[in-house]
């Protein structure tokens, strides 16, 4: 059995938008995206928003049609034709547990939906007996199955959505920014419970996150997403030790660190300029209008991610 569980190559997600001007115009949200996430392993992918971190988590799982590239999950392509199949296997965690959940709906048949679409019970019984499982999972009482989303804590309701998409018993999880809706003390024990289910159940996390505190300390390893383009992909402790992209450089010593001295003798880059629009990208390396690296080749030509070793691949041309 190979030890890789998901391969996404050459991913792109166009989408057609209409400008100002009436015309339509080719806005590429993810553009030639490439990576791999072993069994059991946790990939963060970070970036600031509009970078298009959500629209690769949700490009993977089909819910938007990709424009070109694979994905591949257990050595099998995923098509139009298996996904409902391959969605036994592939589930997500939505961002806003607020949103997410049908409020017409009771605990127990949000839990008990994915249960009913793929037939994994034989009666009632069974069917009442795995979402009872599923609450005390995920850490919710038997008395809450009877109960409406609107009448819980915004980490109950995402702890909801949790054990609705570990129903099906998948082998991977994309978690799309599950804890930038809560607070702060409550974050601590989602991301708890995280660790505590894959360790159990050996599921595997796209955990796409905007804080890279979060991020470093429940990944194996980060992948750093621009303007539609990963520009760097290593293991946490590496990623975080040692960047080497201008970008990943600037995000890292924009963290706070709560040691006064060490925070006065740091530097902190801060960008210049503004992000380009997706609509209107600039030639070559993406990243190259705000880089104070960046050169004439950098213009001319788009950077591959090459490895400097120690699997540490970095898209640049000047570093």
């Amino acid at each position: 059995m190979s030890e890789t569980l998901l391969e996404v190559k050459n991913l792109k997600q166009y989408f057609n938008v209409r400008t100002n001007v009436g015309k339509f115009a080719s806005l590429k949200a993810v553009d030639d995206v490439s990576f791999d996430i072993g069994r059991g392993e946790t990939l963060g992918l970070v970036g600031e928003s509009g970078c298009g971190k959500t629209t690769v988590g949700r490009t993977i799982l089909r819910l938007y049609e990709p424009t070109a590239g694979q994905i591949i999950f257990d050595g099998e392509e995923v098509t139009k034709k298996n996904i409902t199949r391959m969605r036994k296997q592939m589930q997500m965690v939505f961002q806003d547990p607020y949103s997410s959940l049908d409020p017409r709906m009771t605990v127990e048949d949000i839990i008990g939906e994915p249960l009913d679409v793929h037939k994994l019970y034989t009666n009632k019984k069974e069917r009442r007996e795995k979402i009872l499982d599923l609450m005390q999972t995920v850490g919710l009482n038997a008395e809450h199955a009877t109960r409406y989303a609107h009448e819980f804590s915004g980490g109950q309701r995402q702890r909801i959505g949790i054990a609705r998409a570990l129903a099906v018993n998948p082998q991977f999880i994309v978690c799309d920014e599950p804890v930038s809706a809560l607070d702060v003390s409550i974050q601590a024990q989602v991301i708890n419970m995280f660790e505590e289910l894959q360790e159990k159940l050996g599921v595997a996390y796209l955990f796409i996150a905007h804080d890279l505190l979060v991020v470093h300390h429940i990944s194996n390893r980060i992948a750093v997403m621009y303007l539609g383009k990963i520009v760097e992909i290593a293991d946490a402790d590496e990623l975080n030790d040692h960047p080497i992209h201008p970008y990943t450089e600037s995000l890292l010593s924009a963290v706070p660190i709560p040691d006064p001295n060490i925070t006065r003798a740091r530097k902190r880059i801060v960008l210049e300029g503004d992000v380009p629009s997706p609509l209107n990208m600039p030639t070559g390396c993406p990243f190259r209008t705000r880089c104070r690296y960046a050169t004439e080749r950098c213009s001319a030509q788009c950077p591959p991610l090459t490895d400097r070793g120690t699997r540490h691949l970095v898209a640049c041309w000047e570093k």
